[in-house]
């Protein structure tokens, strides 16, 4: 059986309006009636957020850099399962990737341009048609022929300036022989807000992000053809869908050392969510819950930590804009404190570790960590080849794990707590803090990429004794 039929949106460069096309193709596509499963290639965890907005389902993300290359055609079919097409947003331009002096391919590792061909789906091409004129036909050119592995189905001109504008583009497009599936005007008012790490991520933006989702959509069921697009839409990878059972019980890690988990309804694994921690895969709850976890979701801005909590996950997402309002919660804070201390299983990435910190940006944390945060002048984003530099929850010492950074924050420490990471950046890097049984860092992981860290983590929560 063929995957469900897909079309990548791609770009030549990022700017170009990929995540407004992406989402409003995916908001008229369900007006139509469709059943559409939403996609985003590489690490980016705020797109998917308007994706499930316009799509009504999870927002879900396609990296081989992170999962591995024989995952993503899997991990798209389980979040493709009872559609009728998939729309995937790229990543950057179409060719760009993970850099690698190593490697001489055409197509770089994690691009866009990659995810298509595994997938074996049409690209098309939205293009900020502002500067542009008649030596479009010349970028198309080189896009369409860089290399025959990508099929280019069609352009979409994106912030087109007047009629005449779009006339002399349309005649670019038709000198080398690329259709044009749409014409966007320029519209100012749809520009979603943005803030150091990009787009505000649409739990955030609440009723303002549900707005400029139907603006999307509307623009986009406008001035789109969407009939043409899912003509063009192809299925043709076929093989079995990601299982989150199957992955757990095929990690050789899973097999020889976590222990089964005991309890009879499985622990309580308490997941941070809401504005202040956005930062997460559909798939790390899917994970717990396959490898026995009862997972409940607690907004840490609001709320207590739910009785009976034998694991805590704190992701990613962007605490320094919520400091005060985390620090205000001192009841969290400090049932936080007392569990970590009590041998609490916490597994904390990225806006997770400042929550563990003794202060972020003069606002008192959790203290668990020895350190003090700061939001700082510097932007860290990049894929790491990492190693586990001692024990913890999650990996044994010497694990090899691909991970992402992506903060503009900092640390102080004072501790002299193990570190968690090591890498080459270049140069010697020691990242994060393993505590007890405390695995902070920076480091975002993809849980489908390190099933065995999930199954070591409810094992570690089974045992927790409250």
């Amino acid at each position: 059986m063929v995957s469900v039929p897909a079309v990548v949106i791609a770009a030549p460069a990022s700017g170009s309006g990929k995540t407004t096309l992406a989402t409003g193709l995916i908001g008229a596509l369900r007006r139509a009636g469709h059943q559409v499963a939403p996609f985003k290639v590489g690490p980016d965890y705020i797109d998917p957020g308007y994706h499930g907005l316009a799509a009504g389902r999870p927002g879900r993300n396609l990296d081989p850099v992170l999962v591995g290359e024989d995952r993503v055609v899997p991990l798209y079919r389980h979040g493709a399962r009872g559609c009728d097409i998939a729309i995937v947003e790229g990543v950057m331009g179409l060719f760009d990737g993970r850099i690698d002096e190593n490697r001489s391919d055409a197509i770089a590792e994690g691009s866009t341009a990659q995810v298509a061909g595994l997938l074996g789906a049409p690209v098309v091409l939205v293009v900020d048609a502002r500067g542009h004129s008649q030596s479009l036909a010349a970028l198309l050119h080189g896009f369409a022929t860089f290399d025959s592995s990508v099929r280019l189905g069609g352009v979409i001109l994106n912030r087109v300036g007047s009629e005449r504008h779009e006339q002399v583009l349309r005649a670019a497009c038709d000198r080398v022989g690329l259709p044009v599936l749409g014409s966007l005007p320029r519209m100012a008012e749809l520009e979603v807000p943005s803030r150091h790490l990009g787009l505000i991520p649409a739990v955030e933006h609440g009723a303002a992000a549900t707005a400029a989702v139907d603006a999307m959509t509307e623009l986009v069921a406008a001035h789109v053809d969407l009939h043409a697009i899912v003509a063009m839409a192809v299925g043709s990878v076929s093989g079995d869908a990601w299982d989150p059972v199957a992955e757990l019980a095929a990690a050789e890690h899973c097999a020889r050392e976590a222990e089964p988990v005991s309890t009879a309804e499985g622990p309580l694994v308490a997941m941070a969510g809401g504005s202040a921690f956005t930062f997460g895969y559909a798939e790390h709850r899917e994970l717990l819950a396959a490898a026995g976890a009862r997972v409940v979701v607690f907004d840490p801005l609001f709320d207590e930590l739910p009785d009976g909590t034998a694991g805590l996950v704190l992701p990613g997402g962007f605490p320094e804009e919520h400091a005060g309002q985390l620090s205000a919660n001192d009841r969290l804070r400090n049932a936080v404190a007392d569990g970590a201390a009590s041998g609490l299983p916490i597994h904390a990435e990225c806006a997770g570790l400042l929550y563990l910190t003794r202060s972020l940006d003069g606002h008192p944390m959790a203290g668990v960590i020895d350190a003090d945060a700061e939001f700082g002048p510097r932007l860290t984003l990049g894929y790491r080849d990492a190693v586990a530099l001692h024990d913890s929850v999650l990996w044994r010492a010497g694990a090899r794990v691909r991970g992402h950074e992506f903060h503009r924050t900092r640390l102080s420490r004072t501790g002299a707590e193990n570190a968690a990471w090591g890498w080459r950046a270049p140069g010697s890097v020691a990242e994060g803090a393993v505590v007890g049984q405390v695995h902070a860092s920076y480091l975002h992981t993809h849980p489908a990429g390190n099933p065995d860290a999930i199954a070591r983590f409810v094992s570690a929560a089974s045992r927790f004794d409250h």
